[in-house]
């Protein structure tokens, strides 16, 4: 298969979208955070404690899914650039890791959603 400008373009939108998505995440955690912050200033309580070290993790992992969409954006177009001035192996290698890039960041995002997951049990076990 011959790659084309229009394949690595394919992925803009994809790439867009998600990080559209993580940075939603980022924005809910981090109200989060901070009604977290106040009410356990108020309480002491420890399964605010717990939740707050879920959060921790999960600013980490959010992190970590936005800088490599950022890397597989920038590689596709790398791998445009690539294809534009007719260095077909280097681009393909290019679009490969590319591929690869958002891949480890939607597996980032599954992580960080089943730790959001195991946050909320715990707050509903906070109600029980």
């Amino acid at each position: 298969m011959e790659l084309t400008l229009s394949i690595p373009a394919l992925l803009f939108p994809a790439i867009s979208l998600t990080m559209l998505a993580y940075n939603a995440r980022y924005l809910a955690i981090a109200a989060l955070i901070r009604q977290l912050h106040q009410k356990y200033q108020e309480t002491a309580s420890p399964s605010v404690s717990l939740q707050v070290k879920k959060l921790n993790r999960r600013l980490l992992i959010i992190k970590n899914m936005q800088a490599v969409a950022i890397l597989s954006f920038l590689l596709a177009v790398i791998t445009m650039f690539l294809i534009y001035v007719d260095l077909k192996f280097w681009a393909n290698l290019v679009f490969v890791i590319s591929l690869l890039c958002l891949m480890v960041s939607l597996i980032l995002s599954l992580i960080e959603v089943q730790i959001s997951t195991k946050a909320l049990s715990i707050q509903l076990k906070d109600l029980e």
